[in-house]
Formats: C-alpha cells, structure tokens, sequence
C-alpha cells in the first residue's frame, strides 16, 4: 500500500521511527472487526453470552475500554444477520467505543446532580456509532440530540437510531450554526468533525487517494469553525468531547490548544490503563491529556480524542428543555405504524413520534421468511396470525411491520433498508451462535 510522501514525511516526524514502523507493520495484518452490543436489548445479551453449547466459527474477545464491545476472530455477513438488522448489536470500529469510557467516567465523576436529565448533543453523528455506543451509558432520563447536516447521510443515522431502539434520542439534519441560531443549549456536546481521516488508511485505502497536504489545512480551519459554534450551544460548566479520526497535531493538538486560548476551556483528564497502550500527545510542549489510538500499537484503527470543560458554574435548570421548532427534526416518512411498535423488550421503536401507549401484535419468523421480509418481499404470516398491522420479529426481535391480509401480509418495512443483494446464504448466519471467548 502506498502512502503519500508528505504523510509519510510528516508522520515519521510526528511519531518518531519505533512508533512509525509498528504502525506501518499493521497494514501487513487485517483490520480488527468488532461490534458492540445493545445492553437495552438484555435477552440478547444474556444469549450471546451464554450460548456455550455451540461449535463457534468465530471467536469473541472483549474490547478493554468498552464493556459492551468485542473483537471478532474474522468478519462474517452481518447483512444476513437478522438480529444485527433488529439492532441486537452495532459493528463498530474498536477505538470509537472509547466515547463510552469517556461519558462514564463523566458520569460519574462530574458536577452534576443525577436527579437532573441531561441534554446532549452528538453534532456530526452519522452514520451513528458513537450515539449509539452514548445511549448505552447515558442515564435513561437524558436526552440525546443526534444530528448529521447532510441529508443523505442523516437518513442513515436515522435507520440506525431508530433500530437501536432508543427511547430518549431525537434525530435531526442541521447544521452546527442552525443549533446557535436556534439557542439551543446542552450539558455534553460530542464532536466528532470532519477529518483529514488518515487514522483510515488501513480500513479504507480509498481515504488514502483523498489526502492531501491541502486538505488538511482545509480540515482544521472547518474544525475550528464547527467549535466556535458549538461552544456557544455548551452551558457553563459544560464538556465537548472532541474527537477525529486522523493523526496530524494541526487537527487535533494544536486545535485543542486553541480551544483551550479561545476560550479558556480546561482540559478534563480521563483516567486509563495503562495495558490499552493509548498514546498521549504528540505536539512538543503540549501535555494536557489527550488520546490517540494507533494502528499497530493499540488493536484499533486512528482515533483522536480529548474532553474539554467550559468555565462557569453548571446551573440546574428544572423543566428547561430546547426548543427544537426552527430545526429539521427527522421521522420516518410515511411509517406510521412504526410509531407504536414495541420490540419484544417492551421498548417503543423511536420515530420521532411521542406520546404513543400502543403496541401491535407480533408474529416470529423462521430464518428463511425474514430475509425474504428484510428483503421488502410479502411474506405468508401462519394461520393464527391476526388480520391487519403486525410486528414480525425474529427470535422475539422485532424487525418491522407488516399489514396481513390473510393470504399474505403485505411488506411495510422501508424502502431505504432493505436487504438489495440477491445471493442469499445458504446456511443461516447468526452472530448470537457463537461462543464468546473471555
């Protein structure tokens, strides 16, 4: 694989020779593959890890800083999973699911009363691993903004929202300076920016034809930008958590340093283990802690992360809550039925609909039929089935709905989703079966 000189210039100086080569060595090995797994969801999770019984083709072995997340010994098709389409678990690259270690650590150990629902907002969230992996650790009773300004983008956050079955997140498609407008106010404040995303190259070669000295200035000028907007959407007393997927210090120390002088943020230091071989900061003269994650050296692809604290004494604020009208709030169009699915755990499926007490019936599918559902085909219900909407899920998951007219149920899981390939598996693929190796 052939990198850019000016990157490989620059990183070999960035890293120093011993990290640069173990860094390089990883491009002769696969990329890891993990997935996380939805705690909210407790009977898979008591599945996957007490199926023992079964041969396992692959392995599990947990991700350290993330108790939900585990590597897997070899990548299998998760798109002929139908659990992994009923938001039973989210492949996730390891090094993103340090965000839950972050807002736990927060949790616990910050300013806040635990009787007061939190706001916050993940700003650049799709395609949703990183709010996903929040909601996991966030308390119940808070709220999660999760937005992507592009359209296209933001409909894939929205399909993967809204399968992870969370109650307490509202999905929208804005840009950072529509939340200032809009004087919108959080206690936590995620941003994931736009990268020059070398921490990628190995994941995805494509990134590498996409890099370029000049991009990177491109990069951290827009990095700042998005900042000084969400910074006046942070209360006093309020944490960003800054985060990219590249390694250069022009994207992340240097911008953290320029947080830090702009507006006299403080740098939060999260405690680690010292066996995750996290790397700090790179930047001469620079010691706040940060966190990088580097092939070769942590089991991860590039990652760049630091938590900052805004000065101010935090407020509780009882009954205050955003006023999201001037924003673009997304909902599943046309699917109004969704609106009052439960999945078999009891958890209304979120469309951005509220208020809804109703529940549907359900039917369970073999393997077979939901592919065939998956795949947007109509489906024959059994005979007990009862007339008009019902919740078809598989192993008591619900997958989506469907409007059973006796002879056959007519397919009303959305378009966008679906299952587009024709070449089927022969044998079922179900990530639940395999053994977790501990």
């Amino acid at each position: 694989m052939q990198l850019p000189e000016d990157f490989v210039r620059g990183t070999r100086q960035l890293m120093g020779e011993t990290r640069f080569n173990s860094y390089l060595e990883a491009f002769e090995k696969e990329a890891p593959v993990s997935i996380r797994l939805n705690v909210t969801k407790g009977r898979f999770f008591c599945d996957i890890l007490g199926d023992v019984t079964k041969e396992p083709s692959l392995c599990y072995m947990p991700v350290a800083w993330c108790a939900e997340g585990y590597y897997l010994e070899g990548r299998p098709q998760f798109t002929f999973d139908p659990l992994f389409h009923a938001g039973c678990y989210y492949v996730q690259e390891a090094a993103s699911m340090f965000v839950t270690h972050v807002i736990k650590w927060i949790m616990e150990n910050g300013q806040w009363k635990m009787e007061t629902p939190l706001q916050m907002l993940d700003l650049c969230a799709a395609p949703g691993g990183k709010s996903t992996a929040m909601l996991s650790v966030l308390p119940e009773d808070c709220t999660l903004v999760s937005n992507e300004p592009i359209p296209t983008r933001a409909q894939i956050l929205l399909e993967n929202i809204t399968k992870w079955g969370a109650k307490n997140c509202i999905v929208t498609n804005n840009y950072p300076r529509d939340f200032k407008k809009a004087k919108a106010k959080f206690d936590l404040i995620l941003c994931d920016v736009p990268c020059s995303g070398e921490g990628m190259f190995r994941k995805d070669p494509a990134t590498i034809s996409e890099w370029s000295v000049q991009n990177v200035e491109k990069c951290w000028r827009l990095q700042r930008e998005i900042v000084a907007d969400a910074w006046e959407c942070l209360n006093p007393g309020g944490i960003m958590i800054y985060s990219t997927c590249t390694f250069n210090t022009k994207e992340n120390e240097e911008n953290v340093r320029w947080i830090m002088e702009e507006y006299d943020a403080e740098v939060i230091d999260i405690p680690i283990d010292p066996s995750w071989h996290i790397t700090g900061s790179l930047l001469d003269g620079f010691e706040a802690p940060v966190y990088r994650f580097i092939p070769g050296i942590t089991r991860s692809e590039g990652l760049f992360v630091c938590a900052l604290k805004k000065r101010g004494e935090w407020r509780e604020v009882r009954g205050k809550r955003n006023d999201l009208r001037q924003l673009k709030c997304l909902s599943i169009d046309g699917m109004q039925e969704l609106s009052t699915l439960r999945s078999a755990e009891g958890r209304l499926l979120p469309t951005g609909r509220k208020n809804s007490q109703l529940s549907t019936p359900t039917a369970d599918l073999p393997y077979s039929e939901a592919l065939k559902y998956l795949r947007g085909e109509a489906i024959v219900l059994p005979a007990d089935a009862p007339r008009g909407i019902v919740t078809v899920t598989y192993k008591g998951f619900a997958l989506g709905p469907v409007k059973n007219i006796g002879n056959r149920a007519n397919n009303l899981y959305p378009k966008p989703w679906r299952i587009k390939t024709t070449h089927l598996p022969t044998e079922p693929v179900e990530i639940v079966k395999l053994k977790i190796k501990l």
